[in-house]
């Protein structure tokens, strides 16, 4: 019986670690809802230190933009709509993480049903720095809907 208990725990502990995710991955989603917080909160300081000092965005507009734009936009008084973020995919290329997915962006009138939310495919690419990795491009396209 001791011996079955200790197979069946092997067993647990191996399928858990084959199956979850690295802790690399799981840092990844905690930076993607972070960075969402911090942007739906207006934080221009905390943005600064999470987006690299190249960080570039090709915006749903079609816009290429950086963070001086983006954070004199933001102290200008502009708020960016809630987005649901909805990560599908993350891929890992030695010190880079590349995150696919969707993204629901709340709409001007701001209404909740997020059946009226604008759908959008989004791409972000982090960096692994010596301490910490770092958000260092966006791309984000708004979905024709048919």
């Amino acid at each position: 019986m001791k011996t079955f208990s200790f197979l069946l725990i092997s067993f647990i502990f191996v399928t858990s670690l084959t199956f979850g995710q690295s802790n690399d991955e799981q840092e990844i989603r905690r930076l993607e809802k972070h960075w969402t917080e911090l942007l739906d909160n207006g934080d221009t300081t905390s943005l600064l230190k999470i987006w690299s000092k190249d960080y570039v965005v090709n915006n749903p507009n079609g816009e290429i933009v950086t963070p001086e734009k983006i954070i004199a936009l933001m102290k200008s008084g502009h708020k960016f709509p809630k987005v649901e973020r909805i990560i599908e995919r993350i891929t890992f290329n030695q010190n880079i993480a590349i995150v696919m997915g969707k993204e629901l962006q709340q709409p001007a009138n701001m209404t909740t049903n997020q059946e009226e939310w604008i759908p959008r495919r989004f791409t972000n690419v982090w960096i692994r720095t010596e301490n910490c990795w770092q958000l260092t491009a966006r791309q984000s396209s708004e979905v024709i809907r048919k």
